[in-house]
């Protein structure tokens, strides 16, 4: 391959959601023909999950199963239903995952802020690549909304209990029996402060994160890896800013921006960095980390407080579960797929799949399908797209934020300047067009 053609392939992998387009697949449903009833005397009665995980994937999974008219119980292991975090972009996919959830848009515009994904900057606020989002094709394709991750879980939340939802906190999980379609049901076992409880379930969903108790018991052996980043983060107060996403790149470190409400601008600031090691005065290294950094950045970093301000360390499941499905486990969001955060589809691709249960799963099974062939076709569908994601994530890492200093970040610039930004308005498409698969009929 000679220089040309490398250089092209950089190209076409740098650009924010390339590598989707052929990749992802279409949402579809569970073919009926030939399917047996198996679960069939199951389907008599009302059917039961458990899910493990109280957070954006679990609540999710919860209410798309109560509401395909499944006894949905979450367990959550932190002592109240909570989120902690700061800010959380949602493309256009997940959003369309919020209205399948039964979210209106009223109920969604009090959620959080639309913004624009405008392309990329160097450190010092130049244009490497810029999206034409004057144009409503490409807008609505870059559409995002800012989002604080506690609203949108307390949203979840209310949609859950509406739902009829039982949820229980404190709940440790200590032992999962994963059992067999058309067999045994799944068994979780779980400690409260003052007792140990258990529960058999038809489905059980671990929607429990990156450090998943339940991937832990079906799936043992495969961990979190630490990615070599970390990321401040904080939301401040804000009404001047730009409301459209901000995104610059620098050696080995990016900064963003995006608006959560008139009120609000979140920021993070992403940069490689030793597992974790700490600094004596958090604010003061960050404003040193991004000094002489594009202004919109250095501002918002000085207008930051040290309450206001939180670091951890970036994890992600390097080629995420070799399968999502397991006896009658199903895993979904961080548990089953932990990506780098660098496509901004975490929290998009974790509503996708609580959708996706309640339809694939759920919905069929209250109709009476196979469990097994259910399941086999949750996995089909949600694997391969999360899977491109995620390795488009570290592509992006590669060459974006985690490239190092000298004449690497040049080259990387003239590269990306070379990539017209409709084009990757067109790469897109495809990925935030997902649509909710069919339930049951």
């Amino acid at each position: 391959m000679s220089y040309d053609d490398r250089s092209t392939m950089i190209v076409l992998q740098l650009s924010y959601y390339y590598a989707c387009t052929g990749t992802v697949r279409e949402p579809g449903g569970l073919s009926r023909r030939g399917v047996r009833a198996t679960e069939g005397k199951r389907s008599m009665r009302e059917m039961t999950a458990t899910v493990v995980g109280g957070g954006i994937a679990g609540l999710a999974a919860a209410v798309s199963l109560a509401r395909a008219g499944w006894s949905t119980t979450v367990l959550e292991r932190s002592a109240g239903f909570g989120e902690l975090g700061a800010g959380v972009a949602l493309p256009r996919n997940g959003i369309t995952a919020l209205r399948s959830l039964g979210l209106d848009d009223d109920t969604i515009a009090t959620l959080g802020h639309e913004s624009l994904v405008t392309g990329f900057r160097n450190l010092r606020g130049r244009w490497i690549l810029r999206i034409p989002n004057e144009r409503p094709e490409v807008s609505r394709v870059m559409a995002v909304w800012g989002m604080h991750r506690a609203r949108l879980h307390t949203a979840l939340r209310a949609a859950a209990e509406a739902a009829g939802v039982r949820m229980i906190c404190g709940a440790r999980v200590s032992e999962v029996h994963p059992g067999t379609p058309g067999g045994k049901a799944a068994v979780v076992a779980w400690r409260t402060d003052d007792d140990e409880h258990r529960i058999e379930c038809d489905l059980l969903v671990g929607a429990d994160g990156m450090r998943s108790a339940v991937r832990e018991q079906v799936f043992p052996g495969i961990e979190p890896a630490y990615s070599g980043s970390t990321s401040w983060r904080a939301v401040i107060p804000d009404t001047a800013s730009d409301g459209n996403l901000i995104e610059l790149w620098g050696p080995g470190a990016e900064f963003g921006a995006m608006r959560l409400s008139d009120s609000e601008i979140y920021w993070y600031g992403y940069f490689r960095h030793p597992r974790g090691a700490t600094f004596a005065d958090e604010l003061a290294a960050a404003r040193s980390r991004f000094a002489g950094w594009a202004p919109q950045a250095v501002d918002l970093v000085e207008a930051t407080s040290a309450s206001q301000l939180m670091r951890h360390d970036v994890y992600h499941l390097p080629g995420g579960l070799p399968s999502y499905v397991r006896g009658r486990v199903v895993m979904i969001g961080d548990a089953a797929h932990a990506a780098l955060p660098t496509m901004g589809q975490g929290a998009a691709t974790a509503l996708e799949d609580g959708a996706t249960v309640g339809r694939m799963i759920g919905g069929h099974l209250a109709d009476g399908a196979d469990l097994a062939a259910a399941m086999a076709a949750f996995d089909a569908e949600r694997r391969p797209r999360c899977h491109a994601i995620a390795r488009q994530a570290t592509v992006m890492a590669r060459y974006g934020a985690d490239l190092g200093g000298g004449w690497r970040q040049p080259v990387r610039n003239a590269l990306l300047r070379l990539v017209p930004g409709a084009a990757v308005a067109r790469s897109a498409a495809p990925l935030v067009a997902w649509r909710p698969p069919a339930t049951g009929s």
